[in-house]
């Protein structure tokens, strides 16, 4: 039987990456005792008081079809939320809503992508770019984000990548899985590149309410010579410990939104309504959950690069924001995969290798911050031990 060319386009690019996480789940079913650090989901429940809201919505019937372009309400809040933090004005007709931030990247991807057409995006990176970018037929063009720059887009290196089928700049920050933030300086720069090259600037904000003490975010939404090219996409995915309730937008120039629109109302015809109304509620107050998780995240990272660092061959790159921490592991002889095999069978810890993140991470693995500090300080000696280990092997 015949398939469509999507499908070959995405072999190899969905639940294969995550082979340690399923592995821990299958050892703790056996009775292992586990510990879990390979996904980013908060270390809170959702707020009480917006699960209400959209508990009320339910029963005042809110479940009917929804505006194709998300409900007026949620639209005008995120409207005037961008407004405030881009210092200038955004209109709710710049706003289209999706089922959460993956929803909004293949959709925006599909529409500034195609078959011959190029995606610059920052290598290491997010597990599912490579699939959203390739689904449509673009591919994607790999801009190495250098340790020894803080995991950070140097527009030179954006550059020197660009081609006559460049069509798009992909950016993720803070970025997952290093939790860099890009400065003003690295946006102004890579917005020349941009604009010398007609090329939009798609960014993925959603760890935008989990910066830590001391760093600062910038969308580059705030550049209003840009505006014609930046399409911002985000979710309550992280802000407010709601990965489940799938609910996220895009904040593009209006005309943009106007063309992607059928696109969207092809895919899904708008968010549930019920959704919406806890969405609202949620945009139009600060969160109650993220001061207490960039605590605790920023927190975990400096007791993870303390533990390990004080005491055996690894390295740790401290994050400035987000869930997650790289551990550079190429002191003890193996790479990312290898020690990520080896920790959960031996140690009974499970962290994501750095190779599900882009090839650029092969030595390196990821380690989630979102389990509580008694388990996390116990995957810290785990992880040590481990390692003491393997250069005792060497030695």
């Amino acid at each position: 039987m015949k398939h469509a060319a999507i499908l070959d386009r995405l072999a190899g690019l969905g639940g294969a990456k995550w082979e340690i996480h399923y592995r821990a789940r299958a050892l703790a079913a056996q009775g292992r005792d586990v510990i879990e650090l390979t996904i980013g989901e908060p270390d809170v429940p959702a707020p009480p008081v917006l699960t209400e809201v959209a508990v009320a919505a339910l029963r005042a019937g809110r479940t009917g079809y929804s505006d194709g372009r998300g409900e007026a309400g949620l639209r005008r809040a995120l409207a005037e939320r961008y407004s405030r933090s881009a210092g200038r004005t955004i209109t709710e007709h710049q706003i289209l809503c999706f089922p959460g931030t993956q929803t909004a990247l293949f959709a925006l991807l599909l529409g500034v992508g195609e078959v011959g057409a190029e995606v610059l995006v920052g290598d290491p990176m997010y597990a599912t770019y490579e699939g959203v970018i390739r689904a449509g037929g673009a591919a994607p063009v790999p801009v190495p984000l250098r340790p020894e720059r803080g995991f950070r887009m140097d527009a030179a290196d954006l550059a020197a990548r660009v081609t006559p089928r460049s069509r798009a700049i992909l950016l993720n920050s803070p970025h997952n899985p290093t939790g860099a933030i890009l400065s003003r300086d690295d946006l102004q720069a890579i917005g020349e590149v941009a604009t010398a090259h007609d090329l939009w600037i798609l960014s993925d904000e959603v760890y935008e309410d989990l910066v830590f003490e001391g760093a600062e975010f910038v969308s580059p939404l705030a550049f209003p010579h840009l505006a014609d090219r930046v399409v911002a996409a985000s979710s309550i995915s992280k802000s407010h410990a709601m990965p489940g309730m799938r609910s996220g937008w895009i904040v593009a120039p209006a005309d943009f939104a106007a063309r992607l629109l059928p696109l969207s109302e092809t895919m899904l015809f708008g968010n549930q309504p019920f959704i919406a109304d806890m969405t609202e509620a949620a945009v139009r107050a600060p969160s109650p959950v993220a001061a207490g998780m960039r605590q605790r995240f920023a927190a975990r990272a400096r007791r993870l690069k303390t533990r390990l660092e004080g005491d055996g061959p690894l390295r740790v790159h401290a994050p400035q924001a987000g869930m997650f921490a790289l551990i550079d592991v190429r002191g003890t002889g193996l790479d990312g995969a290898a020690f990520a095999a080896g920790l959960i069978e031996e140690a009974g810890v499970a962290v994501m290798p750095g190779a599900s993140f882009g090839a650029s991470l092969g030595d390196w693995v990821r380690v989630a911050l979102t389990v509580d500090d008694d388990r996390f300080a116990e995957a810290c000696d785990r992880i040590a031990a481990y390692a003491r280990t393997l250069a005792g092997v060497r030695a």
